[in-house]
C-alpha cells in the first residue's frame, strides 16, 4: 500500500477543509514546494496535491505551485481539482510532468470527455469519487449528483478506469479513522486499485485501512497536526 501525503491549496497556500466546506478552512503554510520537499525527506515517493481553487471554479489557478512540485521535487504527483478538458489534461501530464491526474467533477458531469481521457492515459488517469451519504458529490463537494458511488465506480470501470480515489467526505478533516467497509466494499466489487482518502487520524488508522484491501491511502490533516509520524509509516507498509 502507498501513502500518499496532502497538500491542498488554496489562494497559494496548504490548507485543509473539514467535511470539504470551504468556509471551515485551517491554513498550515504557505510555502507548498517546501512542504513537498519534506515529504520527500521523510521517504514519500507519492504526493497527492488538490487545486480546491479550481476544483471550486474549474479554472486552473495553482497550477504554477504544482508543476513547480512536480519538477523540482522528484516526487510522483497525483493532482485533481479543475481538469475538466483535454487541453488542460493534456498540459498537466505532458508539460508539467505529473504521474496521475484526478478526474472527478467531469467524470459525472462530461463522459465524453472523460472517455477520451481514460482512452489515451489511462496509466495516468485516476477517477475521483468523493462520497457524502453514499452519494457521488461534485463541484468541490458543494453539489451532490444523485448517483451512488459504488455504482460510478464500476461504470468507470468500463470504461477504462484503473485507479479510483476515494473519499468520505463525512470523515475528510475529522481524523475520527477511515471508511473501512465502504472502501472495502469497493476494492471487492470493483477489482481494481481504490486509494482510500478521509479519516486517517492515527498511524493504526493507516495500518487498519490497509486491511481493506486499498492501493493506497492519503493522509493529510493527521501530517499536519502530529498524529501521524509519515516517516515510521512509510518504514512499516
Amino acid at each position: 500500500m502507498i501513502i500518499l501525503p496532502a497538500i491542498d491549496l488554496l489562494g497559494g497556500k496548504c490548507v485543509r477543509l473539514k467535511q470539504g466546506r470551504y468556509d471551515d478552512v485551517t491554513v498550515y503554510g504557505d510555502d507548498p514546494l517546501s512542504q513537498a520537499q519534506a515529504f520527500k525527506d521523510a521517504g514519500a515517493t507519492w504526493i497527492h496535491i488538490v487545486d480546491l481553487d479550481a476544483a471550486r471554479s474549474g479554472i486552473p489557478t495553482n497550477h504554477g505551485i504544482i508543476k513547480d512540485i512536480s519538477l523540482k521535487t522528484g516526487l510522483k504527483v497525483d493532482t485533481g481539482g479543475g481538469i475538466r478538458n483535454m487541453d488542460t489534461l493534456r498540459r498537466w501530464i505532458e508539460d508539467y510532468g505529473v504521474s496521475r491526474c484526478v478526474i472527478g467533477t467531469s467524470a459525472i458531469r462530461d463522459r465524453k470527455f472523460t472517455e477520451e481521457a481514460l482512452g489515451l492515459y489511462s496509466d495516468k488517469i485516476a477517477i475521483g469519487i468523493d462520497a457524502k451519504g453514499g452519494e457521488v458529490a461534485v463541484d468541490g463537494w458543494t453539489e451532490g449528483s444523485g448517483v451512488k458511488a459504488s455504482d460510478f465506480a464500476l461504470t468507470m470501470k468500463e470504461l477504462g478506469a484503473k485507479t479510483i480515489i476515494f473519499t468520505d467526505i463525512a470523515r475528510d478533516g475529522m481524523l475520527s479513522g477511515p471508511a473501512f467497509d465502504s472502501t472495502k466494499e469497493l476494492v471487492e466489487r470493483t477489482g481494481i486499485d481504490i486509494i482510500a482518502s478521509g479519516g486517517i487520524g492515527s498511524d493504526e488508522d493507516i495500518m487498519y485501512i490497509k486491511g481493506s484491501g486499498c492501493a493506497g491511502v492519503i493522509v493529510g490533516k493527521a501530517i499536519y497536526e502530529g498524529k501521524v509520524d509519515l516517516k515510521r509509516c512509510l518504514q512499516s507498509v
